[in-house]
């Protein structure tokens, strides 16, 4: 038996589309933000704002560039924005989802030396944006499908 005085769960009453969203929400957040702290992300005196030269590496892995971190910013923001309905949790998802997979397949597509490289991007870039693309889009179109209300 639950104590009187236990403390109410802020997850309650919420539906599962709309922690979801608000998680991947953080996460991204989380991942942008990093770009910006020396040690965490490498070679950090090599971070420029955009283009294949910036040589800077998140966890000494993910190559970003100031561009990449504020995509990250941006998404993450409107994910919690848009995580407050259900109905917007689910375009969150799936619409992140779907420019996650772009940038993936943008990530394969491109040289990474080129110009064209403006979000300064590797291979384990591409595959985190793989990833994230096919999860997120995933589970926003399983919530739609459920129709979950909250």
């Amino acid at each position: 038996m639950a104590h009187s005085r236990a403390r109410r769960n802020p997850a309650d009453g919420r539906a599962p589309v709309r922690r979801i969203a608000s998680g991947f929400a953080v996460l991204l957040l989380l991942l942008g933000a990093l770009g910006f702290v020396p040690g965490i992300t490498s070679d950090y005196a090599d971070l420029r704002f955009a283009g294949p030269g910036s040589g800077a590496r998140l966890l000494g892995l993910f190559q970003v560039s100031v561009v990449h971190n504020l995509v990250h910013l941006v998404l993450g923001v409107a994910g919690l924005a848009l995580a407050r309905s259900v109905a917007g949790a689910r375009a969150f998802l799936i619409g992140a989802g779907a420019i996650y997979l772009v940038l993936w397949l943008a990530g394969l597509g491109i040289d990474r030396r080129d110009a064209a490289n403006v979000l300064a991007v590797n291979r384990a870039d591409a595959w985190l944006h793989l990833l994230l693309g096919a999860v997120m889009l995933v589970l926003g179109l399983l919530a739609a499908r459920r129709g979950n209300r909250g």
